[in-house]
């Protein structure tokens, strides 16, 4: 008996020599690193590995590593909200200097309760398809700020008011760390406005300063209201130049004859006929502004191929293609930028392509999925960007800076996540990522350009 006690004493000793043996020997083959990290042997297991590191994602403000590119309704979750260190942001005097052909669309129409007692376009309606039957398939109404906006993404000020003066001052910032020169403003005459929003030509002398402060010109897109013709276009030109024209950030492009002029794009352009366009813009029209204290460079928007010929009849001074979707219309594919810039090229006009990081626009068009145009996390604006350079125009336009409502805003845009959506964010990279990729470009655009141009860059005045 007493053997075999000690028998099963030894036995037991070697089982518990053994088991403390192989645990030791797992310690020292797990790396360091791992005791503050995932659980061992993780990284075999892809879906749960990537299911933690998303986690891990929404509770920590300094890792920005997870992609998200899908909308997704109906999440049971509690809001989140990241916000970015501002620690990255380069020191605006290690900056290059701006590029006054690379100009960004930007739009003053947004509004919030602290500064306009009410939401404007963040609230943006749900817009309904022409056809009634499809229309049925889809929501109806408006969103909801401050959770529920009319973006597919979330701006890192947040719900701003376009009236908030820090606002302006981070926007205008945020375009000059990007070597963008010049802002296209979204413009309405006084007294009128979009169908969404209220008129903001108030709002021009504040951004004119604000723009002036970090050196950037400011020029005017002018939007298609109501009547807008011939006559009531010369009492626009006229308002502008007389209101604004001696503000030292009123954009003047200087052309190859030495003349320096107010430029303004018209958005809509091909809504109204070539012969009324004609009486502004040819020397011999009704209304004409040539020659004149009002002269100046009309940009029209391109859409179709058969657009251009309008475009020469009505007497304008270059096109544009403002669409941030490759393939949609014949001026925003790529592949018809060659000869358009040919085209421009024969009948002396300016070509202005315009560029953009992506599109999306479900939050207001949830009908319109087919012209959604994937970021790639920067290649698509990227390819966009090349094909511009590759074409040597004249300007580059940038759509956009904030229409977010189309989500083709390079504006800084974080992570958020609310019980009913998770908002798309530029992850893996900083919500600074498009204005780092606009600077790498701008300096390149910079450079090819003054080797293929004889046109001379106006000199801040």
């Amino acid at each position: 008996m007493a053997k075999f006690r000690r028998r099963t004493c030894i036995i037991l000793s070697l089982i518990i020599l053994f088991i403390f043996s192989l645990m030791m020997g797992l310690k020292m083959l797990r790396p360091n690193k791992a005791t503050s990290g995932d659980p061992f042997g993780l990284e075999l297991l892809p879906e749960l590995h990537q299911q933690t590191h998303l986690r891990k994602s929404f509770d920590s403000q300094n890792n920005d590593k997870v992609n998200s590119e899908t909308n997704i309704k109906n999440l049971k979750s509690v809001e989140i909200t990241m916000k970015p260190s501002k620690t990255s942001e380069p020191y605006l005097e290690e900056l290059p200097p701006l590029n006054y052909y690379l100009h960004a669309f930007y739009y003053s129409w947004y509004g919030n309760p602290q500064f306009d007692g009410k939401y404007i376009h963040w609230n943006h309606p749900i817009l309904k398809h022409w056809d009634p039957r499809i229309t049925k398939n889809y929501p109806q109404g408006k969103h909801s700020p401050p959770d529920d906006i009319g973006s597919s993404f979330y701006p890192e000020l947040g719900i701003y008011s376009s009236r908030d003066p820090s606002v302006i001052e981070s926007h205008m910032k945020q375009m000059y760390s990007a070597s963008i020169g010049v802002l296209a403003l979204s413009w309405y005459p006084p007294g009128t406005n979009d169908e969404n929003g209220e008129n903001t030509d108030d709002l021009v002398p504040t951004i004119l300063d604000k723009a002036h402060k970090y050196n950037l010109k400011v020029t005017f897109h002018i939007e298609p209201y109501s009547n807008r013709d011939d006559q009531n276009m010369y009492k626009n030109v006229k308002y502008i130049i007389d209101k604004y024209g001696n503000h030292p950030a009123f954009y003047r492009y200087k052309t190859r004859t030495g003349n320096a002029l107010p430029m303004f794009y018209i958005y809509d352009s091909y809504i109204t006929k070539p012969e009324k366009w004609a009486n502004l813009l040819t020397p011999t029209g009704s209304q004409s502004i040539r020659n004149s204290p009002y002269d100046g460079l009309f940009i029209a928007l391109l859409v179709e191929s058969k657009h251009r010929y309008d475009i020469l009849e009505g007497g304008f001074d270059g096109i544009y293609t403002y669409f941030a979707t490759n393939g949609f219309t014949y001026g925003s594919s790529y592949e018809n930028w060659a000869r358009l810039r040919f085209f421009c090229d024969q009948f002396n006009l300016l070509f202005i392509p315009s560029v953009g990081p992506g599109y999306i626009d479900t939050s207001i068009r949830p009908w319109n999925a087919q012209n959604t145009r994937n970021r790639i996390n920067g290649k698509y604006y990227e390819t966009a960007l090349d094909a511009a350079l590759h074409a040597h125009p004249s300007i580059i336009s940038i759509t956009s800076f904030n229409e977010w409502h189309e989500g083709t805003q390079i504006e800084k845009a974080i992570p958020k996540r609310t019980s009913n959506t998770i908002y798309l964010d530029y992850r893996p990279h900083k919500p600074s990522l498009y204005l780092e990729l606009t600077r790498k470009w701008s300096e390149k655009y910079s450079k090819e350009r003054a080797g293929y141009t004889v046109d001379q860059k106006l000199p801040p005045s």
